[in-house]
């Protein structure tokens, strides 16, 4: 395959272009390069790289492809809090634009990098892919607003499919600390103290940033009928936790650490446990080959490995939001008029 990736140089695709290159497909990377400098371990660069906008993508860069997979965007929630007008910009019409681009040059297929927050305070427990949506932040509405309209775009040849992925967490060569098993962890590294900012009894489902990136090749992979123009949860049932959960496993990882209630940030109402039968049932042979115990302990050596501590935890580099905060000339970069 010839898979054209939007923000490869990120926290996941990091992962996906080395993992691509390894199955010996070719790889066009587009990435604007909003995080130079904050990779820690050397990141697979593609076969050919566009340093641009993905507002700025054109036909030609798409030429020949055979799957776009989308994963560019401002990240999380917080950073979609910065700006929400430009959160919509980037990750919602940019999308949009992006998938009528490759409708009308003709790639087959385009898989977009969904969330499971567009679930935000769960009406119920174990959500699937038919209950009511209830976005929370700007970064999930942007994802509700991007399915709609592409979905409405699929026609003979034309096939998205839409991974509405679990909290994501572990070691990537694109290191992020703003996600909470990973910063939970990171804290316990700094301070010996497990910070957790809420009361810990919201669920969140969790994911390997590496599994999550097995997830778009595999969807790449299957066959039109059965992933044809489906929004899909990205996870596993037995991958959902409280936060609490987590702070208890960082706990038994580090247990000179200790577990420390902040409550800075209140109740949090994002609030979901998340159901994976459908994604069983398409794709039965793809399973995580990461548990959460498994991929804290890998990050954990990481950690110890690059003698991770107070200031790491404190800097821009791991955080992107920080990143960006400090690096005015990036946020007028995203700030213009395309």
């Amino acid at each position: 395959m010839k898979v054209f990736v939007t923000g490869h140089r990120g926290y996941i695709g990091s992962h996906l272009v080395e993992l691509l290159r390894q199955e010996g497909h070719h790889v066009v990377g587009c990435d604007l390069g909003l995080f130079d400098g904050c990779a820690w371990e050397a990141v697979t660069p593609p076969d050919r790289e566009l340093i641009k906008d993905v507002r700025d993508v054109s036909p030609s860069d798409l030429d020949g492809c055979d799957a776009v997979m989308h994963l560019a965007a401002l990240s999380n929630d917080p950073m979609g809090a910065l700006n929400a007008p430009l959160t919509l910009d980037v990750n919602r019409d940019a999308s949009i634009r992006l998938a009528r681009l490759a409708r009308e040059v003709g790639v087959p297929r385009f898989l977009f990098a969904g969330s499971c927050s567009v679930y935000g305070k769960g009406e119920k427990l174990d959500l699937d892919e038919t209950d009511p949506l209830n976005p929370l932040t700007a970064y999930a509405q942007s994802k509700i607003d991007t399915e709609l309209a592409v979905s409405a775009l699929a026609n003979d040849t034309f096939s998205p499919v839409f991974l509405r992925n679990a909290t994501a967490y572990g070691h990537s060569p694109m290191l992020r600390i703003d996600l909470v098993v990973n910063n939970l962890l990171a804290s316990a590294h700094a301070y010996g103290e497990i910070r957790i900012q809420s009361d810990g009894s919201p669920w969140r489902p969790l994911i390997h940033c590496h599994d999550i990136a097995r997830a778009f090749i595999a969807f790449a992979k299957a066959p039109r009928d059965v992933v044809h123009n489906r929004a899909v949860n990205i996870g596993a049932n037995d991958a959902n936790y409280q936060v609490r959960d987590v702070g208890d496993e960082v706990a038994r990882l580090i247990p000179t650490a200790r577990v420390v209630y902040t409550g800075e940030v209140g109740a949090d109402p994002r609030n979901y446990r998340v159901n994976f039968n459908l994604l069983t049932s398409l794709l039965p042979d793809f399973g995580l080959t990461y548990n959460l115990h498994s991929g804290m302990e890998e990050l954990h050596r990481k950690m110890r490995e690059h003698g991770f501590g107070p200031a790491d935890f404190e800097g821009d580099r791991f955080v992107r939001l920080r990143s960006l905060r400090h690096r005015a000339h990036l946020l007028d970069r995203l700030s213009k008029t395309p």
